[in-house]
């Protein structure tokens, strides 16, 4: 059994409170006026802090909006692994996965540049691995446990680690989800399907 996480101090819980007021803040702000027309200086006037302060927590503004999706997706992710769990292989609970990535994506569709395009420059500048805990959506553990399980049933042959596997993955999922804005007429979940068939089976052609 593993121990008990210790209690967040005081000062944690205030910087927690302080980091969810700022993300909302923000966020109410995104969906009123858009993403492009909201400035940092409205976002802490909103929020009642000094400019320091915001830009102490959240430097760009990109990463407020990474705060706030990446605390949508650990609050679903229970339910989304349950539903997984019911699932008889590997490969039926990624593309699953998938199916439900493409919905929550498209619900959220005028924001999603902005933040793609932090992600990809945030995995371009170092590994998911030594990315700060903050900035990490939770998908590369989640995408690890699945190839795992999927290498030691069988279904899965690679001598790569499951955890460079699971890199591999998270930026086939962040450059699919960019296509796909870029091209209006494309169904996300169709997209989604072309990329991780690739990844599955590769460039080989059929025997």
């Amino acid at each position: 059994m593993s121990a008990a996480q210790p209690s967040p101090t005081r000062r944690e819980r205030r910087r927690d409170e302080t980091l969810e007021h700022l993300a909302d803040t923000a966020w109410e702000l995104f969906t009123d006026q858009g993403f492009e027309a909201v400035t940092m200086e409205a976002i802490a006037e909103a929020a009642d802090v000094a400019k320091g302060t915001l830009y102490k927590h959240f430097p760009v503004k990109e990463a407020l909006l990474r705060h706030r999706f990446h605390r949508e997706m650990a609050d679903g992710l229970p339910a989304l692994m349950a539903e997984l769990g019911g699932l008889p292989s590997a490969s039926e609970r990624l593309r699953r996965f998938f199916q439900r990535s493409a919905v929550w994506i498209a619900s959220h569709r005028d924001f999603m540049a902005p933040y793609l395009g932090l992600r990809l420059r945030e995995l371009h500048l170092a590994s998911v691995s030594q990315a700060a805990p903050a900035h990490r959506s939770g998908m590369n553990p989640l995408f690890t446990g699945l190839i795992a399980s999927g290498q030691a049933s069988g279904e899965f042959r690679s001598p790569l680690e499951p955890t460079v596997l699971a890199q591999y993955l998270q930026s086939l999922h962040l450059v699919a989800a960019l296509r796909w804005l870029a091209l209006p007429d494309r169904d996300l979940a169709a997209e989604f399907d072309q990329m991780l068939d690739l990844f599955l089976n590769g460039l080989k052609a059929p025997a």
